[in-house]
């Protein structure tokens, strides 16, 4: 029962669930991810050399 419940699940997945799909949703939550992190880094760079130079001062 051990091994058959692994297996059955595989096998459901595989029918319910389209490679092509799965894929692209991978694909589609990396891009979108790897976008968010570089904005955030460009924008704390940004703020730090802002901090470095001077440029808050009044």
């Amino acid at each position: 029962m051990k091994r058959v419940l692994p297996l059955a699940l595989i096998a459901f997945l595989c029918t319910t669930l389209s490679s092509c799909e799965l894929v692209g949703g991978i694909f589609k939550a990396g891009v979108w991810s790897g976008i968010i992190i570089v904005v955030v880094v460009v924008a704390l760079l940004i703020w730090i050399l802002a901090k470095v130079f001077g440029g808050g001062k009044s």
